[in-house]
């Protein structure tokens, strides 16, 4: 795992608050809630790369 996949971590974190920002503009629940989701695994892939990079 290397900077490639950090950077398409960060861009899914991007495009998740994104989207939950549409959601939130259209008042689109479902939206914003599946870029809420979108964070979130983002935020868990960086923390394992972090934890990767912690035993290298």
């Amino acid at each position: 795992m290397g900077t490639d996949d950090k950077l398409r971590n960060a861009a899914e974190d991007l495009a998740g608050k994104a989207k939950e920002q549409v959601g939130k503009v259209t008042d689109d629940e479902r939206l914003e809630a599946e870029g809420k989701a979108d964070q979130t695994k983002a935020d868990l892939k960086q923390a394992g790369e972090k934890v990767k990079d912690a035993f290298k």
